[in-house]
C-alpha cells in the first residue's frame, strides 16, 4: 500500500507519499480500506519532531479516518466485512489502509457521507470526553471555546447548544465569527481586537464561564483563570501558546475552580473505547437527528498532504480538511 512517511521532521515539505508493507489486522482489530483521513494539529506537531507516536503505534501521522472494513482479526465479532466505518486511531491514519482496535471503531452515522464521516471521531470523542465527561458541562451553563472556527471549535458549539448551554467563543476574523454565530454561538469574540475576559464579564453579568475548553495553554492560563465562574472547571487540550505559564493558585481557591488537561492520543485502549462507546451512545443521535454536522473545509488529496498541512497551519480554514485517498 502507500502511505504519508516522514523520512524526517520539518516543514510540510518532508510528508512523502510512499510504499510501505500493508497492516495486518492483529487479535480484536479490522483492516479498514482508508476513504478519507483528516488533519489534526497532531499531525503538524508529529511531522514537525514534537509528538512521537505511542510505542507500537503506527509511525505514519493520522488521527481519523472513514472506510470500509476488509478483513477482521482474530476474535472480532460484532463487525463485517464490507461495512462503512469511522475510526479514532493512534496513528496511521494518512495510508490506504490502516489497522483498528474495534473498540475504536464507529459506524458512519446515518445522513452522513462516508468520506465525510472521517471529519468526525477525534474531533467527537475530544470534544465529549473533556467537555462532558471531565468538565460536565449541563444545561444553561456557559461554556467559553478558544479558536471556534477550528473542527474542535465548530463541534464543541454545536454539542454544548444540542444540550442546552450558553457558547461564548473566540476567532481571529469576522467571517470566522460569522461562522461561529451560523453553528449557534452566542457571544462572539475577536481575540485579535478584543479582550476576551472583558467581554465575557460583560456578557455574562460578571459571571463568567461555567467550563473552558483551550487550546492554548499558558498563554492564556492566566486570563482563563480570571475568566472563570465560580465552580468553573477549565479544560486543556492544546499548546499552541506554549508550555509553561504562571498559575494564580489564589485565584483559582477563591472560585473553587478547577483545571484539567488531556491528550486522546496517550490514553490507554481502555480509556478509549470507553469514550468511543459514551459518544456512540449520545452523540451519534444528536448527528442522525440532524442537530449536529462536522464542518468541512475542503478535500484534499492525500498525496498532497503537504498542501493540506500548509492550508492548516496559515488557520485560513473553518472546520477540518480532509485527505482523499486514492
Amino acid at each position: 500500500m502507500y502511505a504519508i512517511t516522514i523520512p524526517e521532521p520539518g516543514g510540510p515539505e518532508t510528508l512523502v507519499w510512499t510504499k510501505v508493507p500493508d497492516p495486518v489486522p492483529g487479535a480484536g482489530e479490522v483492516l479498514v480500506e482508508v476513504v478519507a483521513g483528516a488533519v489534526n494539529r497532531a499531525d503538524i506537531m508529529q511531522r514537525q519532531g514534537f509528538y512521537d507516536p505511542p510505542p507500537g503505534a503506527s509511525p505514519y501521522p493520522g488521527l481519523e479516518c472513514s472506510g470500509r472494513i476488509t478483513a477482521l482479526g482474530p476474535g472480532v465479532t460484532g463487525w463485517a466485512v464490507g461495512d462503512e466505518v469511522c475510526a479514532l486511531l493512534v496513528g496511521g491514519g494518512y495510508a490506504e489502509r490502516v489497522a483498528v482496535p474495534v473498540g475504536q471503531l464507529l459506524p458512519v452515522p446515518e445522513g452522513i457521507g462516508l468520506k465525510e464521516a472521517a471529519a468526525l471521531p477525534e474531533v467527537v470523542c475530544t470534544v465529549w470526553s473533556n467537555v462532558f465527561m471531565v468538565a460536565h458541562l449541563r444545561p444553561g451553563e456557559t461554556l467559553l471555546v478558544h479558536g471556534g472556527s477550528s473542527g474542535i471549535g465548530t463541534m464543541a458549539i454545536q454539542l454544548a447548544k444540542a444540550v442546552g448551554a450558553r457558547v461564548a467563543v473566540t476567532a481571529g476574523t469576522k467571517e470566522k465569527l460569522e461562522r461561529c454565530a451560523e453553528l449557534g454561538a452566542d457571544i462572539l469574540i475577536n481575540y485579535r481586537e478584543q479582550d476576551f475576559v472583558a467581554e465575557l464579564e460583560r456578557a455574562t453579568d460578571g459571571a463568567g464561564a461555567d467550563v473552558v475548553l483551550d487550546n492554548m495553554g499558558a498563554k492564556y492560563l492566566d486570563r482563563n483563570v480570571k475568566a472563570l465562574a465560580v465552580n468553573g472547571r477549565l479544560a486543556i487540550i492544546g499548546m499552541q501558546g506554549g508550555v509553561k505559564g504562571e498559575l494564580n493558585i489564589g485565584a483559582l481557591l477563591g472560585k473553587r475552580a478547577a483545571i484539567s488537561a488531556t491528550s486522546l492520543r496517550a490514553r490507554p485502549p481502555a480509556e478509549k473505547t470507553a469514550i468511543v462507546a459514551a459518544v456512540r451512545e449520545h452523540v451519534w443521535p444528536l448527528i442522525e437527528g440532524g442537530h449536529v454536522r462536522p464542518v468541512v473545509d475542503r478535500e484534499i488529496p492525500m498525496r498532497d498532504a503537504a498542501d493540506a498541512h500548509r492550508f492548516v497551519e496559515s488557520s485560513g480554514h473553518i472546520g477540518k480538511v480532509l485527505l482523499i485517498a486514492p
